[in-house]
């Protein structure tokens, strides 16, 4: 699982792919569920990463 992290919140997916302009986000069923302009992407982060106890991640 990943979540892109936006100036306005966050958008949970299953999985992503990379366009020239942006990330297309989608869910565990593989549909699509947003795109995000690169502009408006603060961070991609897995779960894992996420959740850690790094505070140089966020």
């Amino acid at each position: 699982m990943y979540r892109a992290i936006l100036p306005e919140g966050q958008v949970v997916c299953e999985r992503y792919e990379r366009d020239e302009n942006g990330v297309e986000l989608y869910d565990g069923d593989d549909r699509f569920v947003a795109f995000v302009p690169y502009a408006s992407l603060h961070a991609l982060l897995d779960e894992e990463t996420y959740e850690s106890d790094e505070r140089s991640i966020m």
